[in-house]
């Protein structure tokens, strides 16, 4: 699991370099924007090569108010999904096979923009509707004895989600977000005998909002 988590790492401190680099030139650096912080429970859908729900994963996002009610920036999550599998026999080939019990984990990396239509942005309740658009980096990972085989795949990512913060003092600007999301990416490959073809999730995201 260290890739996971090597990657996680790169993958927030990406988000900071982003957001910083997002903000606009004005004495209050957080000035017309949003920035959400969230943790996150991925549920995957249909046959999937890891196919267990959990919640290893974290979503951060920003972004700046073009219109009183739009909203456009980056955004960057990861996730790990993780799914055990039982001893048994597996035909690698005419003159091969394999007996093991194994460990599959799916490590996600989605990044790119985020657009968002925002409801009553004065008010302490503020729901809102979006979309993420992207790149998603995966890798399928079988662990068994002390080995470890892996495929690293590319693909395209869309995520429409339903959310809303509440700020308890709207002029703060700080508060709390929920959202559900449905995502897909296109992503395909193969480790030993498991294929992957496509990934279709959805979710929940709590955190914070600022």
């Amino acid at each position: 699991m260290k890739t996971s988590k090597y990657l996680a790492i790169k993958a927030a401190l990406l988000t900071v370099v982003m957001i910083a680099a997002f903000q606009p030139s004005k004495a209050q650096i957080f000035y017309n924007t949003y920035i959400n912080v969230d943790w996150q429970y991925n549920v995957p859908l249909g046959s999937s090569f890891a196919d267990k729900s959990s919640g290893w994963g974290m979503n951060f996002e920003g972004g700046y108010f073009v219109t009183p009610n739009i909203t456009v920036g980056p955004f960057i999550a990861y996730h790990t999904s993780i799914k055990p599998i039982a001893r048994q026999t597996l035909e690698l080939s005419s003159t091969e096979a394999l007996t093991t019990n194994q460990k599959h984990t799916l490590f996600q990396l989605p990044f790119g923009a985020v657009g968002r239509y925002n409801f009553m942005t004065d008010r302490v309740f503020q729901p809102y509707v979006g979309m993420k658009l992207g790149a998603n980096y995966a890798q399928m990972s079988s662990y068994y004895y002390i080995v470890k085989q892996y495929h690293d795949t590319w693909g395209f990512y869309m995520s429409p989600e339903v959310g809303f913060s509440v700020f308890p003092n709207p002029s703060q600007r700080f508060g709390f977000h929920m959202a559900l999301y449905y995502s897909y990416a296109t992503n395909n490959g193969k480790v030993l005998t498991y294929s992957m073809d496509n990934i279709n999730n959805f979710g929940i995201r709590l955190g914070i909002s600022f």
